[in-house]
């Protein structure tokens, strides 16, 4: 578009230019007769008459450009206010995400704080729960008690036997702590503590069969209940408290060539509780 506008001023120029050349005084202009005549032989007035519609033409056309450009310049303008509304909108846009990208922010460092504050409250109950499980475990360890007969249904002797025999006591009334193994007979310390122990024996008289029986600690002789007569029943019994470590091991033991009896009256027993720990 400026390139054909430039031509066409340049040839608007040209018309100008030569006919200013033909109606100047002192151009070699030869009149001879009633017509005049220029150098290359043509009428000056047909050339004037030429231009003149030249230049109509070129103003013509020059105007219809214009007007083009006119137009062309208010679809321009359109659309430049409407970049522009689209510019404000997304200047909009972009405020309103940098708000949303700080209040975003905001809400990350408050969730920050609340993970921080949930992780010191976990470690906290954590604590508290560690703090309750020893002191129930040690609740629990406190309270140790155990009671039980030698024979769980019938009535019979246990003995006589050749040899020194663990008594396993099956007829568990109490068994706080499961501190006894009546599988076993064998009661465990689980605390270092000091216990108390009770043991009785019955039986019936007879000249060379005693009812003896003696408390063991990890294999030595604590104490003994013994009773020997010739005929009707017989009883014995004893106790004792023991400082045990954890871990220490007590049961009974039948003497050598002795015997006891028990029936559903429950006459030979082996209790034991902690009295306190230490």
């Amino acid at each position: 578009m400026e390139k054909t506008v430039f031509v066409l001023l340049l040839l608007l120029v040209c018309c100008f230019s030569e006919e200013q050349v033909h109606t100047e005084p002192g151009n070699d202009i030869i009149q001879q007769g009633p017509q005049t005549q220029t150098q290359t032989g043509e009428p000056a007035s047909g050339r004037q008459q030429t231009c003149v519609p030249d230049i109509h033409t070129v103003l013509r056309e020059m105007n219809a450009m214009l007007a083009e450009q006119r137009v062309e310049m208010r679809h321009l303008q359109r659309d430049n206010e409407a970049q522009r509304v689209k510019l404000r909108e997304l200047d909009v846009q972009k405020t309103q995400l940098d708000e949303q990208k700080t209040q975003l922010d905001v809400q990350k460092t408050q969730l920050n704080v609340q993970k921080t504050q949930l992780d010191v409250q976990k470690t906290q109950l954590d604590e508290m729960k560690r703090q309750c499980e020893a002191a129930l475990k040690k609740l629990t360890v406190k309270q140790v008690a155990f009671s039980a007969s030698l024979w769980r249904s019938g009535s019979t002797y246990t003995g006589p036997f050749n040899t020194e025999t663990p008594l396993i006591y099956k007829h568990v009334v109490t068994n706080i702590g499961n501190a006894y193994n009546p599988d076993t007979g064998l009661f465990i310390a689980p605390v270092r503590g000091v216990y108390h122990f009770q043991f009785y024996v019955h039986g019936h008289g007879h000249a060379s069969h005693p009812s003896a029986a003696s408390l063991i600690k990890n294999g030595h002789l604590i104490y003994t209940a013994y009773e020997l007569q010739a005929s009707l029943s017989l009883s014995a019994s004893n106790g004792v408290s023991l400082l045990l470590e954890k871990g220490d091991v007590v049961f009974m033991r039948l003497w050598q060539n002795a015997r006891i009896f028990d029936d559903g009256y429950r006459h030979s027993t082996f209790s034991g509780h902690l009295l306190f720990t230490m």
